[in-house]
């Protein structure tokens, strides 16, 4: 299983690495369970269907956005691809992690794509 969740958050990394800014307030939630059950990791979306990981962008997303406390991350470890998780996570798999440090007020973008293979449409400008 600590294989699968590997996997799973080296997906996410890899899925919006050009979009990611490890500094950003304006960040995206990614259900764990949702990647692992694209993956066919069943046990791994069971295990995990409760969590996100968080990737922070470069630019906001178009659509809706809700400001959220900071202080919500305190205990969050960030991987080198630039994701978010719960420490709890980071210490399931062997992937070099660091604490993380948000800012004291992030901005959740929401971003409903109307295909999933198209790539995350972000608002000119940063952040």
């Amino acid at each position: 299983m600590t294989d699968n969740l590997r996997e799973v958050l080296t997906k996410i990394g890899e899925e919006f690495g050009e979009n990611i800014n490890n500094d950003s307030r304006h960040y995206l939630e990614i259900s764990i369970a949702q990647k692992a059950a694209e993956l066919g990791f069943s046990d791994t979306k069971e295990r995990y269907k409760n969590v996100c990981a968080i990737v922070p962008l470069k630019r906001p997303a178009t659509g809706m956005k809700v400001r959220i406390d900071g202080r919500t991350f305190v205990n969050y470890a960030q991987f080198e691809s630039g994701i978010v998780v719960p420490n709890y996570v980071a210490k399931k798999v062997d992937l070099p992690h660091r604490g993380y440090t948000a800012k004291d007020s992030m901005i959740c973008n929401f971003c409903v794509a109307e295909d999933k293979d198209k790539p995350l449409t972000t608002s000119p400008g940063g952040p």
